[in-house]
């Protein structure tokens, strides 16, 4: 099996997961999704645990999640990756058998974090070694780093007992605002955290999807710069020893999204949809309802498929679904927020394999 070159940041919602399954497996042999577990209930903070926990009740904790994860773990048939159960995990009880399944019925590598306390890190390192997979330790980065996360790093590998060949550094810089401030955290990070021992992976995690996206009206599509993307070129070119870096990214969504729970409520009156190109991301107004919605929905589309940047119709089942609709007739087949995000993480995660295998440019 080919090594992997991009590690997506993925939600365990419906849409991405089904989006998963819609990539052709030369897309899935070259990617290793970090699945983010996202919360029943309750927004949760980056990087900061509630107390208390805002989801109290273990047995509706259960039986929400054990489906949930079994369908994850479906979809990803074996493949490697790694899975962050960190807004679910302090609920113990509730989360046991469904972090039971990933140890033994996966090809997924669990996740820690320097934030969560140490009896959930032990927790979460048993777990790992029962699998035989290894450790993924995800340190947020959206500060600069520093000698006392080098030392916090330090301690919790030694407290651990893990053996470094199967540790996995995942560096997270969050959502990018400021590309070279960003580059610059990242950089430090390499230096602190990299030589502290030998780790068998090391991915650095960025979000360039903006959240809120400035300047876009209701029949305007948007080229916004994809930020992510200029901070990896920027720690590659000052770092040579970054080429054996795994690229990530949070993908066509913004990075606080996988810790948002699924709206129970109507949403806006509108949703995006989003293209990605070389170095932005196209993005547009598409109405949720309305009587002339359907026509609207298609307009948007028509205005994605003939950018000069669209890559055609058969490039990928994203490009398929998009152009259908811009052509098609009818209310049938212009989807819904949910739709828009599948055929853009679809989109996505197959031009970013292409432009991380060379093809394309890195």
């Amino acid at each position: 099996m080919a090594r992997p070159i991009y590690v997506p940041v993925l939600g365990t919602r419906r849409s991405t997961i089904s989006a998963y399954e819609s990539l052709p497996g030369r897309v899935r042999s070259r990617i290793a999704p970090l699945w983010t577990v996202v919360p029943r209930v309750a927004e949760r903070p980056r990087g900061v645990r509630p107390d208390p926990d805002p989801d109290p009740d273990p047995v509706a904790l259960d039986r929400w999640l054990t489906p949930r994860i079994e369908g994850l773990i479906g979809a990803t048939e074996g493949r490697p990756g790694w899975i962050d159960a960190g807004h679910v995990e302090a609920q113990m009880g509730a989360s046991a058998a469904a972090l039971w399944r990933v140890t033994t019925r996966s090809g997924l590598r669990l996740v820690t974090g320097l934030e969560r306390p140490p009896r959930l890190q032990r927790y979460v390192a048993d777990l790992a070694f029962t699998s035989g997979r290894g450790l993924g330790i995800r340190v947020l980065l959206d500060g600069r780093a520093g000698e006392g996360q080098a030392g916090e790093l330090s301690a919790l590998v030694a407290r651990l007992c893990l053996p470094a060949a199967g540790l996995d550094l995942i560096l997270d810089l969050g959502p990018v605002v400021d590309a070279e401030e960003s580059a610059k955290s990242a950089l430090t990070a390499l230096d602190l955290l990299v030589t502290l021992i030998p780790w068998r992976d090391i991915v650095l995690l960025s979000g360039g999807f903006p959240r809120p996206v400035e300047g876009l009206g209701d029949h305007s599509h948007l080229h916004v710069p994809r930020l992510d993307r200029h901070v990896y070129r920027t720690v590659r070119a000052a770092r040579p020893t970054a080429r054996h870096m795994l690229y990530g990214d949070y993908g066509v969504e913004e990075a606080q999204a996988a810790n948002r729970p699924r709206a129970d409520k109507a949403g806006p009156p509108w949703g995006l949809m989003r293209y990605t190109t070389a170095d932005t991301f196209l993005v547009a107004r598409a109405p949720t309802r309305g009587p002339d919605r359907a026509e609207r929905v298609r307009a948007v589309a028509h205005g994605i498929v003939h950018d000069r940047a669209f890559r055609g119709a058969g490039h990928s089942a994203g490009e398929r679904w998009l152009f259908d609709c811009a052509h098609g007739t009818g209310s049938r087949g212009t989807g819904n927020p949910e739709s828009w995000i599948k055929a853009g993480h679809v989109q996505h995660m197959v031009w970013v394999v292409e432009q991380r295998s060379g093809a394309t440019g890195a």
